[in-house]
């Protein structure tokens, strides 16, 4: 029997960085790399975002609290999870997902714990985005809409949740994950 002996990959040096284009939602950097094996790769791109976080709400009464938007870089409505970016250097993702919560939904409270990290692209994007699983929220205000935010509430039961995510009503790979491991901890019907 031949047994391997694995060692994970190191980690790339970087030889030099140029930033191409910096802007609040768009920093892409152009880095020069040397891998292990010796190999220079001169232009490897990277965008750089701050971290994301999403919150899958769940109601006192298990209905899940979605969003509906419109997303302009696919023309289309879907629904989501209310999420949004860890912009204030002051506030801790957690803070920054109860902040998202409020806003887009008016919704708060409940016992909260991290639920997922997760990568967009780890090969091209440099941030994690944070889910957290937020139990028995509750109705606390009105939503506080940014001017260029569209969005609707809408609370649906867990089986309606389990459809929509499994019949393509939620196509954010980042929103599904959370929710399918939900669903799989907690089967419903």
């Amino acid at each position: 029997m031949t047994r391997h002996i694995h060692t994970d990959p190191s980690a790339w040096e970087v030889l030099d960085t140029i930033y191409l284009h910096r802007r609040p939602w768009l920093t892409m950097r152009q880095d020069r790399v040397l891998l292990s094996s010796g190999q220079i790769i001169e232009d490897y791109y990277v965008q750089e975002y701050p971290p994301w976080v999403n919150v899958l709400a769940i109601t006192e009464d298990r209905r899940a609290v979605l969003i509906r938007q419109y997303r302009h870089g696919i023309g289309k409505v879907y629904y989501e999870l209310p999420a949004g970016v860890h912009d204030k250097p002051e506030e801790s993702v957690l803070e920054a997902a109860k902040r998202e919560l409020l806003e887009e939904t008016g919704y708060s409270g409940g016992d909260w714990k991290l639920w997922m990290e997760l990568s967009a692209n780890p090969s091209l994007q440099n941030n994690i985005t944070y889910t957290f699983l937020a139990e028995g929220v509750v109705p606390s205000g009105e939503q506080q809409l940014d001017d260029t935010e569209e969005i609707t509430i809408h609370t649906v039961p867990l089986d309606e949740l389990r459809n929509i995510a499994l019949e393509n009503g939620m196509i954010q790979a980042l929103h599904v994950a959370p929710v399918l491991k939900y669903l799989m901890q907690f089967p419903v019907g």
